[in-house]
Formats: structure tokens, sequence, C-alpha cells
């Protein structure tokens, strides 16, 4: 399954994918320069998913570049961060690149992360739920330092790949759909 991860800068992008791939966490900032890979095996119900995971740099001069990584994508991710209210605002113009941009079979969740923080915390789980809710798209909470939430929101989204996949959703014999067929 492909998935790209997009969102304004220093909201944790890097650090979710590196958290998920590698169980790995910085605290240095450093911007991510056009995109940056990552992948995962997971097991659901005695079947082995290989998660590839894009992650794109946030920073405005990098928008055409970010672009052409949505095509071929299962999965999109766009991430704010709870402290700051303009990551928040952007998201609907990421969600609006993302569905010019994509397959109309795109998987699209929202992710407020850096709830660690939530002594500075600006944007409620009520804001962020209720956006998601009224763009019909998934929605969790997640910390890059700690771990906690990634792993569910992935698996979420995995689970709901497998039922849009079991349910003939998406086209399987093309590649495009972001999800290629293994052995």
């Amino acid at each position: 399954f492909k998935y790209i991860i997009v969102g304004d800068s220093s909201v944790g992008k890097s650090n979710l994918l590196m958290k998920f791939a590698h169980n790995k966490f910085t605290e240095d900032y450093q911007a991510t320069i056009g995109v940056e890979f990552g992948a995962k095996n997971i097991e659901i119900e005695q079947q082995i998913y290989r998660v590839q995971i894009w992650d794109t740099a946030g920073q405005e001069n990098f928008r055409s570049i970010t672009k052409a990584y949505y095509k071929n994508s299962v999965c999109a991710m766009v991430v704010y961060d709870i402290t700051n209210d303009n990551s928040f605002k952007h998201v609907q113009n990421w969600i609006e690149d993302i569905r010019n941009q994509s397959s109309k079979t795109v998987l699209i969740i929202l992710v407020g992360n850096k709830i660690d923080l939530e002594d500075k915390r600006v944007i409620s789980y009520d804001e962020g739920n209720e956006f998601a809710m009224k763009n019909g798209i998934i929605f969790g909470e997640t910390s890059a330092k700690t771990g906690v939430g990634i792993e569910e929101i992935f698996y979420k989204s995995i689970k709901e790949i497998i039922k849009n996949m079991n349910e003939n959703y998406y086209e399987l014999s093309s590649e495009t759909c972001g999800i290629k067929k293994g052995n």
C-alpha cells in the first residue's frame, strides 16, 4: 500500500514516519527536502501487508514536487500540529490538493499530531473530529514523540483499505490505485 504524508512544515510528518517505520524520534528539526521514504510490514488476520510511506516537504516552494507523489497513493495522511492553529487552517487546502491530484479512491486521514504537548493545545480533539466528519474522512490524534496513536491510525487505515479491497472498490489490475499485489 502506498501512503503519502502531507501537511504544513514542522507538524511532525517525518517523525510520524520514523516512529511508525523505525520506532525512532528526533527533537532536532530538519525540514524535509523533496520527499523521504519509509516502509513497514504489518500483519492483519494472518496476512502481511507492506506499507510504503512517502513523507513530503511541507514548505510552499516544494508543493509542485509534492503533488507528483499524490498519484498512485491508496492513502493520504494530512497532518496538523494541535498546538499550531495555522497548520489546522491549512488542512482544507491539503485535502483539496489530494482530491484534485489523486485517484478518486484515495483514502484520506486527518491526523492531529503532538498530543504530548497537551498544555499548549489550541485545536481540540472535537474540532479535528468534527472537521473530519464533515469531510467524510478518518480522524485520529498522535504523538510522534511518545508513539501514542500511531499504530492505531495506521491499523485503522489498513483495515479500511482491506475492507474496500474486499468490496472491489479499487481497480487492482492497475497500480494507479496505490496497491500492488504481492505473491
